[in-house]
């Protein structure tokens, strides 16, 4: 298997009325997992200017970029897809969620604010497990390499 080069994407933990935003990030409902909004940072813009145009890519929200919370990185055997996802806390500063929003690049289906006690009891599938720990702790935790699921 050839390397590939590795994947830096960026992560938003937006808590609002102490619910957190997730998205589903599968194009025609191939699966229920739900993540943290953000994707990957393309080159000659900084982590947190990555992040906010993801955010308003995918929810059609404005955040402020806050302290890094959770690094976790999670790769395919298979494929050598290798990639470290850097969560920030963010602040939302403008727009509220909309069923009429469209991400531009149609990865994004759904968006929809959680409860810790319906992440914590797996009530609803995502990734990566740390997730409720670093929305509601604080530092900035580390979640050791893992293989990608789908």
């Amino acid at each position: 298997m050839a390397r590939r080069a590795l994947r830096v994407a960026t992560r938003a933990l937006i808590l609002q009325d102490d619910r957190l935003l997730l998205v589903n990030a599968y194009p025609g409902g191939r699966s229920n997992l739900w993540c943290a909004p953000g994707g990957g940072a393309e080159s000659g813009a900084s982590l947190p200017v990555n992040l906010a145009r993801e955010v308003h890519e995918e929810t059609g929200l404005t955040v402020a970029v806050g302290a890094p919370a959770l690094i976790n990185e999670f790769h395919d055997p298979r494929s050598g897809f290798h990639q470290v996802d850097i969560f920030f806390r963010c602040t939302l500063v403008a727009g509220q969620l909309s069923p009429n929003w469209r991400d531009p690049e149609g990865v994004v289906t759904e968006r929809r604010f959680f409860s810790r006690a319906e992440l914590e009891a797996r009530l609803v599938r995502f990734k990566p497990d740390s997730l409720p720990a670093a929305a509601w702790g604080t530092g900035c935790l580390y979640d050791p390499l893992e293989v990608i699921v789908r």
